[in-house]
């Protein structure tokens, strides 16, 4: 069936379709839309004047090999028919129904910005930080620069992260790293120079569930047992049962709780005995164990330990859940680290938004009761997964949005202009977008100042330096 889309016939009409956030969701989605449709145009708009959301922002630093992706995503923003206006905060410079009236589609896939509280006393006490700003200080995420100028309380010995999965063993493990492993990172110099300063010695890293529920990946976990400089140090009654449980775990699971149970009960070889004796910090995870209040000093501004409360399992498996006991247990310590989950923030008020859950309410990513509004990313499923997960949940978005122009479910018969006119409304407000090209002069700046020092790249730490690099 043919039609005719502002007077010329739909096979040479051309799409348009916008993508807010440019981190791996909105990246993927594009990739996909520009590999599966011949004629669509691709706009991508950020908030930040550099792309590419988490894998700059939330991959540890140590692990350059995951930023590879990064060259894939530079492959599609230098796209014939794709375009990244970066320095564009949507909601505020321009409107979700204004993007919608310039373009046939408009995806939403900014991502999950902000923290789960903890909700307990003692969270606002200096020491306590969201496991996402500790992450943006270290990675040099524009919005945490000013997050430690209340001199962090890394003199302290011991840290507490409260939560299992990979994120907190991202920070445990930047916690404890040998700094010349760190400085030949990406990590920035505030951050490398505070670790310097550091007198962290021990952390734990603490969950209201057992071994077998763990939330970390084996290859994380792997990186902790293997970390120089370090031993692990575990409670062996939070092993009871475990071993005989291990029968009936799929192969994953499995394979993760016999190197936790191997690390926490196994009498070490010589070898592993002498690096263990050499080993000047150590770090364990504490089970069945749930914050209740993070403590105060005398004076009621600064932490200084933590209460926990016991629990036990109800149930067994993935499905177990954590009931307390009623006792509890104080732990000393100068900084907690919450690392209990993102959550996504609603962008506009005419987006539907699910306050409960924290995501757009969706359809494999067709916004419900929106025509021609798609979400991807963990604004459509929630924070969860590796980047392969954002990847396929992304295919899956653009796969929806294709059908849905070629069913006609999605309306092209007008003509859209797109960046257009998006461009002429923010120039009229003031606000003045960074081009891919201009991101690759910032990109280049931080690579010869990171040749300099050694490291791969020296990132820069604002936006006012982002900008002013990329006007030169």
């Amino acid at each position: 069936m043919s039609r005719l889309c502002g007077g010329v016939r739909f096979s040479s009409c051309t799409p348009k379709v916008c993508i807010v956030g440019s981190g791996p969701a909105g990246f993927y989605t594009a990739q996909h839309l520009l590999k599966t449709h011949q004629n669509v145009h691709v706009d991508i708009y950020e908030r930040l004047p550099v792309p590419f959301g988490l894998v700059r922002f939330g991959v540890a630093p140590d692990h350059p090999e995951v930023k590879n992706v990064i060259n894939t995503f530079t492959q599609t923003a230098k796209h014939s028919r794709c375009r990244f206006y970066g320095n564009v905060n949507v909601g505020k410079d321009v409107s979700v129904g204004e993007l919608k009236q310039a373009y046939h589609a408009v995806v939403l896939s900014y991502g999950a910005e902000g923290n789960r509280s903890m909700g307990v006393p003692g969270e606002g006490l200096a020491g306590v930080y969201s496991a996402k700003d500790f992450v943006g200080w270290y990675n040099g995420h524009p919005s945490c620069r000013e997050v430690f100028t209340l001199n962090p309380d890394l003199n302290c010995e011991t840290a507490v992260i409260l939560g299992q999965g990979n994120v907190a063993l991202d920070v445990a493990r930047v916690l404890l790293s040998p700094i010349d492993i760190l400085k030949k990172t990406d990590i920035t110099q505030p951050a490398l120079e505070a670790l310097v300063r550091s007198q962290i010695r021990r952390v734990l890293i603490v969950g209201r569930r057992g071994p077998v529920q763990v939330a970390c990946t084996i290859k994380e976990l792997r990186e902790m047992v293997n970390l120089p400089g370090t031993k692990s140090e575990m409670v062996e009654a939070d092993f009871d049962g475990v071993t005989e449980a291990l029968k009936d775990l799929p192969r994953p699971r499995k394979r993760l709780t016999e190197l936790l149970l191997k690390t926490a009960l196994d009498t070490p070889g010589d070898k592993e005995q002498q690096r263990r004796h050499q080993a000047s910090r150590t770090w364990g995870f504490r089970f069945f164990r749930s914050p209740s209040e993070v403590l105060a000093d005398a004076d009621g501004n600064k932490t200084v330990g933590i209460r926990l409360a016991v629990t036990r399992l109800e149930g067994s498996g993935e499905g177990a859940r954590a009931v307390l006991t009623g006792e509890v247990e104080d732990v000393t310590c100068g900084l907690v680290i919450s690392s209990i989950g993102y959550k996504s923030h609603p962008i506009d008020p005419s987006v539907p938004f699910d306050t409960r859950r924290a995501v757009i309410p969706n359809t494999m990513g067709r916004v419900k009761q929106a025509t021609g509004l798609y979400c991807s990313g963990w604004l459509k499923t929630g924070p969860t997964g590796v980047i392969a997960t954002t990847m396929n949940n992304s295919f899956d978005t653009a796969r929806s949005l294709v059908e849905d122009m070629e069913s006609e479910a999605l309306d092209l018969s007008s003509v859209k202009t797109g960046s257009e006119v998006i461009s002429a409304l923010l120039e009229e407000r003031g606000v003045k977008s960074v081009s891919f090209s201009d991101w690759e002069k910032i990109d280049s700046v931080e690579m010869s100042r990171g040749e300099a020092s050694g490291k791969p790249r020296e990132k820069i730490l604002t936006v006012e330096e982002m900008i002013q690099v990329a006007r030169t």
